[in-house]
């Protein structure tokens, strides 16, 4: 309960007075060093830090998250040219579907994440199995996983250049999944209709894809996952042997130019619908729209009540 009490009174006292950052603590904090910061404000507007009378540039929390998306988006190979597209429709995305209350909601999210650090700092399992279930027995899934776990196994992800980071993202990354696996088996057992999910090859990290089979199972529906490096060429083969009632392709890089005629063929070798889900859903729905293979996106409060609308034949594709 002091965990809860703790939370509630930081959080209060963050949107009292949002801190600031100078620019050279944002870039020991996300290990961009400034004149990279300064070039992503001028030359692409993906950053728009605050100025003092001076002249000083000051960063919000909310910026330090922005820079550690770009960071993200660069380590899956895209251009940073075309990440603010990208971010844009990102964040539209998340604001047509964010809760009202949540500005009040991410000051906790943002104390629970700093417990959980202090936890995989010190690499104690026991402290951070208790917090993992505390913060399961006060969030609805979606939240849990979307705006506290992920989030912070991504921060722990991006920042490895000091001495034991390696070790830290490791040791929450092995947590994570094994507790992911763990509620996945027992889903699994309850739903009637089976639908498998499969990451396209190179997309995702095994987290990303156990994480996205939690946010797709419900009472009616038993996600079952494959291993990530599951041949793209070899799933008809499986879906038919599995007699699936639909296959969910999971990606969370952005779509190549092909990635349509990619779908396409493959929907043609299955007995089964073909359904997109992840970051890849959301920006490439345009391009499929019309096409039999129908977009769940990325956004776990919206993602498994789209698939129950697809497998119930309401969903336009």
């Amino acid at each position: 309960m002091s965990d809860l009490v703790a939370a509630a009174s930081l959080a209060s006292s963050a949107l009292k007075q949002e801190e600031l950052f100078p620019i050279r603590e944002v870039s020991r904090l996300t290990g961009v060093n400034p004149v990279t910061l300064r070039a992503w404000e001028r030359r692409y507007g993906l950053i728009q830090p605050t100025r003092t009378d001076s002249g000083h540039r000051l960063y919000s929390q909310a910026d330090i998250e922005s820079v550690r998306s770009i960071l993200a988006w660069i380590e899956r190979g895209v251009a940073v040219s075309k990440v603010g597209k990208i971010l844009a429709k990102s964040s539209a995305n998340k604001l047509a579907s964010a809760p009202l209350d949540e500005e009040l909601a991410s000051g906790e999210w943002v104390e629970w994440q700093t417990q959980l650090r202090r936890a995989i700092s010190a690499f104690d399992d026991v402290r951070l199995d208790r917090l993992y279930g505390q913060v399961f027995s006060s969030y609805p899934l979606p939240v849990v996983f979307q705006d506290i776990l992920l989030p912070l196994w991504q921060e722990l992800l991006l920042c490895q250049d000091e001495f034991g980071q390696t070790s830290e993202w490791l040791f929450l990354d092995t947590f994570l999944r094994a507790r992911t696996l763990q509620r996945l088996q027992v889903l699994r057992s309850q739903g009637e209709a089976r639908v498998l999910l499969a990451a396209l090859p190179g997309h995702c990290r095994e987290l990303e894809l156990l994480v996205a089979g939690l946010l797709l199972s419900s009472a009616e529906t038993s996600i079952s996952v494959l291993g990530v490096g599951q041949p793209l060429e070899e799933l008809a083969l499986v879906c038919e042997r599995m007699q699936p009632q639909a296959l969910v392709l999971f990606s969370n890089l952005p779509p190549s130019d092909d990635l349509p005629r990619i779908l396409a063929r493959l929907a043609l070798a299955l007995d089964c619908p073909l359904v997109l889900a992840g970051e890849a859903a959301d920006l490439a729905e345009e391009s499929l729209r019309g096409s039999p293979i129908a977009c769940l996106g990325n956004d776990g409060r919206s993602m498994q009540r789209r698939l129950q609308q697809f497998l119930a034949g309401h969903l336009d594709s």
